[in-house]
């Protein structure tokens, strides 16, 4: 028998700056919610005012943990210290492993229009926190897209949906992450690994998941099951996005996330040294 998974908690994200001063709405990684395991931060932008994203994320160090980058709308350069670089246009995802170190900047490739994603920061378990750096970037023309009877549109990057699988793969917290937008009668039924951590995050209308509403800018925690049920009575649009916890100690300052304060110092002292670049 099928054990649906409920809404145990919604929480209001949090408007606040990041980078050198662009707004965002931050879910995940706020006061009252400072973790997820294994999801470190949730972070969803978007805003047609130029002044609100053009400063865009500079230069910056990572250790020991991954960010997902996810475009709706807008173009956003990537470059960092191995010397890759990229466009992330709509619809791209670039999944980026840090590992044991790396510098990078994103930067809007726009001055005008609507600039809105989601960069999530995901954890990686002591054994792989000092992998080489490695990145998955992922096209729009290969994120699989699956419309249900109902006209439910779910683009899946990681997992599977509906029989359809993600192009993100060998992640270690075997990760789900869907986008559903959702008409007035739409539904769909997501199959969810029992233990796994999962949410679902509104971000155009209103969604109900499990027969409860979440608006926009609110994370939807649900209970443990092997399933969950999202419907919408208007129009909305959420991502879900589930994951193995890790459930090991986490040491974290700033961009470095460890399993002690004494790796936290090291990755510091790695930094100031110039062992990123």
């Amino acid at each position: 028998m099928p054990n649906p998974r409920t809404v145990t908690n919604i929480t209001d994200a949090q408007h606040t700056k990041e980078g050198a001063g662009v707004f965002i709405w931050r879910s995940i990684g706020k006061q009252d919610l400072p973790e997820l395991d294994p999801f470190l931060l949730l972070d969803s932008f978007g805003t047609d005012n130029p002044d609100d994203y053009i400063a865009g994320f500079p230069d910056h160090p990572h250790r020991g943990f991954e960010t997902v980058t996810y475009m709706i709308e807008g173009s956003m350069r990537h470059k960092d210290s191995t010397g890759a670089e990229g466009l992330l246009g709509p619809g791209s995802i670039q999944w980026m492993t840090a590992g044991k170190g790396i510098v990078h900047s994103e930067m809007p490739e726009q001055k005008e229009g609507k600039m809105q994603g989601f960069q999530l920061w995901v954890n990686l378990p002591a054994a792989d926190k000092m992998c080489e750096p490695r990145y998955q970037n992922i096209d729009p023309k290969d994120v699989p897209v699956v419309t249900t009877d109902d006209g439910a549109v779910i683009r899946v990057l990681t997992g599977t949906a509906n029989g359809v699988t993600g192009p993100v793969t060998g992640i270690s917290v075997d990760p789900v992450y869907i986008d559903i937008a959702m008409k007035s009668g739409s539904t769909h039924t997501q199959p969810i690994t029992p233990g796994h951590t999962t949410f679902v995050y509104a971000f155009e209308g209103s969604i109900e998941v499990a027969g409860t509403t979440v608006g926009i800018n609110q994370l939807a925690l649900l209970s443990d099951g092997d399933e969950v049920t999202l419907t919408s009575q208007n129009t909305g649009r959420a991502i879900l996005i589930s994951g193995a916890p890790i459930g090991e100690p986490i040491a974290r300052y700033g961009p470095f996330v460890m399993n002690t304060k004494e790796e936290i110092s090291q990755a510091i002292n790695d930094f100031q040294s110039g062992s990123f670049l």
